[in-house]
């Protein structure tokens, strides 16, 4: 039902067992993996989506702890529904001998297929940092029968 799009395809896929040491892809891979880098490459920015099933219809909870529901788009176009965050953090703090300044900027989205619902009746609310969509199944449709006259 749901199809997730591929954000770092390679990242998460398991490692091949090939000894070809001339297959750079892999070497730049492993090298540049999160448990050497973790600071550098660091996802915990990344939102954490759980997708469950109530009755006739998914419930889709994304963690977004610390983010403004003003910060937050959700779009459908096309049968995708997508789930954007922009957000830009200012920090100021003025003591005697100095001031300190801090920024962070920080954008992610997520897209999921929906052409088994019905995307005008899906509904949103954001509780606790946990943004919530119910995602009402579309109803299948019956197949229609007609009856032929003879002429």
């Amino acid at each position: 039902m749901f199809g997730l799009v591929p954000f770092e395809r390679k990242r998460n896929q398991m490692q091949n067992r090939e000894d070809n040491v001339f297959d750079l892809d892999r070497v730049f891979e492993n090298f540049f993996n999160d448990s050497i880098f973790p600071s550098y490459f660091n996802r915990s920015s990344l939102m954490r989506v759980d997708i469950r099933e109530e009755g006739d219809a998914y419930v889709l909870d994304a963690e977004l702890p610390g983010v403004s529901r003003d910060n937050i788009n959700i779009d459908i176009a096309d049968g995708r529904l997508t789930i954007s965050v922009n957000q830009d953090e200012k920090t100021e703090e003025k003591k005697e001998n100095y001031v300190r300044r801090e920024r962070r900027a920080c954008s992610f989205c997520r897209s999921f297929d929906i052409t088994d619902i019905d995307a005008d009746k899906i509904s949103a609310k954001m509780e606790n940092g946990v943004l919530s969509l119910t995602l009402p199944r579309r109803e299948p449709e019956k197949p229609q029968g007609r009856k032929v006259a003879i002429e």
